[in-house]
């Protein structure tokens, strides 16, 4: 989201917070007294333009000034953003728990610690030019960030980066598809449930022969999951596994195949024959034991799944921006808020399509009831909110700086919904 989509459609996007939300901000202790910043819009404004654009502390400040939204230097907004960690993760909780995901974390895994381990690299903006990868898991479903580590690009994604509780299961994608580090958490007392790479996890079968992999895929009817014991070996230890595997509907098996070829035909090179199958079936590995049945075991990684089309999100916003390098707080608050703004755009998304296009913009009356709210109209319970004036002006500054930075704008920053929220 740009910075002008976001100053313009502010009032929009606070009628999609929790209702309680500047009272977050408070009982958070995110926000204490209105000094430098006057109240809980302007905080979360400043935060927001922040992570959601890429502007640097230094940018945010300078910008917030000229627009006449706060004066405060950098390194009291970074304060204020160390002191906003648990707000940001309280507003992506409570509009995370609306989609009642609840079900899923039921049954086979009532009562059992449920996390998603992801990764990704970021190349700063301007001069630094510094490439940096974020690890971070989150809990699920409170979306807390209970972990993130900050390495070099060459930081591969791993397991063993993990600290691993007893109980718990650890969703990955096929990046954490390596022996030593699911090892490390069936050590640590936990289960993973993991994409399998075909291709580097060489697994063996009962008998102690290679598991024919393929042979066992080609046996699955596309209606009924496919569950076969297996085991692997890490550090001289055998450890215990299942394989459980679904054949994809026709047409989701081609477009698996149009898009692994489309890449390799990027990069010129070849796919083998054998990743080609593999994208016909959904193969994930997963060290839970037979009271753990392989349809509850496939809605569980469906459902991290769900999660990844957030993730895909997150990267691309994590794509530019300056990361905290040094201050748990900081980037704890850092990633929060990048989640917070992945959760708002996807709601901006559904209100899009509450608009009728014959009206240019026209809400429909009883789909928005509750939704937009007047700039005018008085905050709840007499917490102040950012004066329409001020936000305006603010849209205005920013129309004109990227106006002079560039007169003729990308295709991605005239890139609009029918209904104007620009989600650029």
């Amino acid at each position: 989201m740009d910075t002008e989509t976001l100053l313009r459609e502010w009032s929009l996007i606070t009628g999609l917070l929790p209702a309680d939300w500047r009272e977050l901000a408070r009982t958070s202790g995110a926000f204490t007294r209105g000094r430098e910043i006057r109240d809980p819009d302007t905080l979360l404004l400043m935060l927001l333009l922040h992570v959601g654009t890429g502007l640097s502390l230094r940018q945010t400040v300078a910008r917030a000034d000229r627009a006449g939204l706060a004066s405060i230097s950098d390194v009291s907004l970074l304060e204020r953003m160390r002191k906003s960690a648990g707000w940001l993760r309280l507003l992506a909780e409570r509009i995370f728990a609306e989609k009642a995901h609840g079900e899923v974390l039921r049954g086979a895994f009532e009562g059992r610690p449920i996390r998603v381990v992801d990764a990704t690299t970021i190349r700063e903006p301007g001069s630094t030019g510094t490439d940096w990868r974020v690890h971070y898991a989150l809990r699920l479903p409170s979306l807390e960030c209970d972990f993130f580590e900050v390495t070099d690009p060459s930081g591969g994604e791993t397991y063993t980066r993990l600290p691993v509780t007893r109980g718990e299961v650890i969703l990955g994608d096929r990046g954490y598809s390596h022996r030593q580090g699911v090892a490390h958490v069936v050590e640590g007392g936990g289960d993973v449930i993991v994409r399998l790479n075909t291709g580097a996890f060489p697994l063996r079968n009962a008998r102690g022969a290679e598991f024919d992999l393929f042979g066992s895929l080609r046996t699955l009817s596309e209606d009924k999951a496919g569950d076969w014991p297996v085991y692997f070996a890490a550090s001289g230890q055998r450890y215990a596994a299942r394989v459980i595997a679904r054949r994809k509907s026709e047409e989701d098996a081609k477009r698996s195949r149009e898009k692994l070829l489309a890449v390799a035909r990027k990069k010129q090179k070849k796919v083998r024959p054998e990743t080609l199958e593999a994208a016909g079936y959904i193969i994930v590995l997963t060290t839970l034991g037979p009271e753990c049945p392989a349809a509850d075991v496939l809605e569980l990684y469906r459902f991290r799944w769900q999660v990844e089309l957030a993730f895909k999100r997150i990267k691309s916003l994590l794509g530019a921006g300056h990361v905290p390098k040094k201050d748990p707080d900081s980037a704890r608050a850092w990633i929060h808020g990048k989640l917070l703004m992945v959760l708002l755009i996807e709601k901006l998304g559904e209100a899009a399509q509450l608009f009728s296009p014959s009206k240019h913009g026209g809400p429909a009356k009883q789909s928005l009831a509750g939704i937009r709210r007047s700039p005018r109209q008085p905050a709840r319970r007499g917490i102040p909110a950012v004066p329409a004036q001020r936000v305006a002006e603010a849209g205005q500054v920013a129309r004109r700086e990227a106006e002079g930075a560039n007169p003729h704008p990308t295709a991605a920053a005239m890139s609009q919904s029918h209904c104007g929220l620009g989600l650029a």
